[in-house]
């Protein structure tokens, strides 16, 4: 009986897992090997560790008793604190996939089970999946990835089929970043010479291009500007497999998913496979890597459009072009959009009066004044450390020149071995130009607190004040708290709270 009840214990202990790890797996795109990520995350910082270690010091007490198992099953129902089961910004939606998943995960649970039945070790086959959730959902993923290729293909069949029948001259757009915000300045530039339709929002995968295409593609279009992203080697050239573009962009190259690739020059080429049957190529040879990339590419017989910037001049393939005031835009991304103009056609000169009125991305530093007369700047979607640092330079021009300047952020993420000194890096050149730096969360809150110390410390004065907080919730009642007419804060990045 008393194996009988740790096993029951260990049991409903994992089913709480599987509720939390399960929203990862949905926060993370279904993608095999991310659960287990973030379980690390998670059950490495402190006050989980202490939780981790109960759970295996009790499972391994299972030898002597099995009621030891309680224990452990304690421990994995309480943690990892932190990451709630239904969570706020980021609640668990019970989709088709996902339900797919849990069923396949349920699955591999009793067949585990069925194995500790048949060995006489019930209660350790409960422990094993209670405490290994994240392993099982993993798997769980990989197995249903090729049925859920399979589901997919029928989408991608029919976009298919209709990319041939509208034949639209498709303009293909890579990067690290700037790839949103560049593919709306191309169909703002083109809007009044040519039918435009652009990926909406982060649409950059395989289910975003086919439902874009199957629901917004019209006989009569004539460019399609199509954002493509990638996690990983081969993914960009499988789009490009049916989405055949006629031009290919690369517009950045940066550390943005160096956890996930490993280097820069991974990154490069996991880019480029966007350049491979492209005959025109648009490439910012500023960027890391694809100065050589664009001579390959010339050599290789293909049209190839450089451009770089200098100050408030683009320059492309050689012509330098004067766009005066960007306001907030960021010159490279302005420069691209241009460069994408001349590929197809274009004289960007022509184009330079369209600049004035180009669109703010949303989350991308757009700029507004609450009620309360504080000037909010929003860069909260995927910062990056170019970005990152554009924002801040222009938050130093916002609000009273007396006022306080304020920086909101979890840090920035997926930088791999660069995280640290990223982050480091923005909140020692932050700390010399604000007045209070906001750390949410504990992801990156070591390096940010230390950036800003480091930066005090260095130029002689206090630094700015830095404040801790758990959620973006007690960091928005912070800011109401505490700021007034006349000051600002810039929101640097938002991360869902499936992250520490």
């Amino acid at each position: 009986m008393t194996s009988v009840a740790a096993f029951a214990a260990l049991t409903a202990a994992g089913m709480l897992a599987a509720l939390r790890w399960l929203r990862v797996a949905q926060r993370e795109h279904y993608l095999s090997g991310s659960v287990s990520r973030f379980a690390l995350r998670w059950w490495r910082l402190p006050v989980n560790g202490v939780l981790a270690l109960g759970a295996l010091a009790s499972t391994s007490a299972m030898a002597a008793h099995p009621l030891f198992g309680l224990g452990a099953a304690l421990a994995i129902a309480a943690g990892p604190r932190g990451l709630g089961l239904r969570g706020r910004s980021s609640p668990l939606t019970w989709t088709r996939r996902l339900k797919a998943v849990a069923a396949t995960t349920l699955v591999l649970c009793l067949m585990v089970t069925a194995l500790g039945a048949g060995l006489g070790s019930l209660v350790w086959a409960g422990a094993f999946t209670a405490i290994g959730m994240p392993v099982v959902i993993d798997a769980a993923l990989a197995l249903n990835a090729p049925i859920e290729r399979r589901l997919a293909q029928r989408f991608i069949d029919q976009a298919s089929r209709t990319l041939e029948a509208v034949h639209p001259v498709i303009v293909a757009i890579t990067g690290s970043y700037g790839k949103t915000t560049i593919k709306s300045y191309v169909a703002h530039l083109l809007a009044t010479s040519r039918r435009v339709v652009a990926s909406p929002a982060s649409f950059n995968n395989a289910a975003g291009l086919s439902r874009t295409v199957n629901e917004q593609l019209t006989p009569g279009t004539e460019v399609l500007v199509a954002e493509m992203g990638t996690y990983g080697k081969g993914e960009i050239r499988d789009l490009c497999s049916w989405v055949r573009p006629d031009i290919a962009v690369i517009c950045a190259i940066g550390p943005v998913h160096l956890e996930r690739m490993g280097s820069l020059d991974a990154i490069v080429e996991a880019k480029a496979e966007i350049l491979e049957h492209a005959p025109i190529v648009v490439l910012n040879v500023d960027a890391f890597g694809l100065a050589a990339v664009a001579d390959r590419c010339a050599s290789l017989g293909k049209t190839v459009v450089r451009y770089c910037t200098t100050d408030q001049t683009v320059v492309i393939d050689g012509e330098s072009i004067r766009t005066g005031d960007l306001g907030n835009a960021h010159p490279a991304n302005v420069a691209c959009a241009l460069a994408v103009a001349k590929a197809l056609g274009s004289s960007p000169q022509s184009l330079v009066e369209r600049i004035g009125s180009l669109p703010v991305v949303a989350h991308r530093r757009a700029v507004t004044v609450a009620e309360s007369g504080v000037t909010v700047i929003d860069d909260t979607f995927n910062a990056n450390p170019a970005g990152a640092a554009a924002a801040l330079s222009l938050l130093v021009t916002c609000g009273a020149v007396e006022g306080s300047k304020v920086v909101v952020t979890p840090g920035m993420v997926e930088l791999g071995k660069l995280a640290y000194e990223e982050n480091t890096r923005f909140a020692r050149a932050a700390a010399a130009r604000i007045s209070h730096l906001v750390v949410v969360g504990q992801t990156n809150r070591r390096a940010l607190v230390a950036g800003a110390s480091t930066a005090s410390g260095e130029s002689g004065r206090s630094g700015p004040t830095v404040v801790t907080v758990a959620t973006r919730d007690e960091a928005v009642a912070w800011v109401r708290a505490n700021l007034t007419a006349g000051d600002a804060v810039l929101w640097e990045n938002d991360l869902p709270d499936h992250f520490p």
